[in-house]
């Protein structure tokens, strides 16, 4: 499996950087990864989607997507 970062966003103490992964069958997976913190302080959450994407990008605009619904979860504005 290949991984591909692209289109990484802050919001406030947040980073979130969309991924996608390519799997043997040649498509695409979505991962987003919430980063906050700093230092030994710093803490990631990773969160892979199962659905399968043709297209790279599909992919990462859905991992996009989820990790602003993460942001509206924690109530914070987008």
């Amino acid at each position: 499996m290949t991984s591909m970062t692209q289109h990484a966003f802050t919001y406030g103490k947040y980073l979130i950087t969309p991924l996608t992964r390519q799997r043997e069958n040649g498509r695409f997976t979505s991962v987003v990864s919430i980063r906050c913190g700093r230092g030994s302080e710093t803490r990631d959450k990773i969160y892979t989607f199962i659905h399968q994407f043709k297209s790279q990008e599909t992919a990462l605009m859905y991992a996009a997507s989820k990790g602003r619904e993460w942001l509206d979860l924690k109530n914070l504005p987008t």
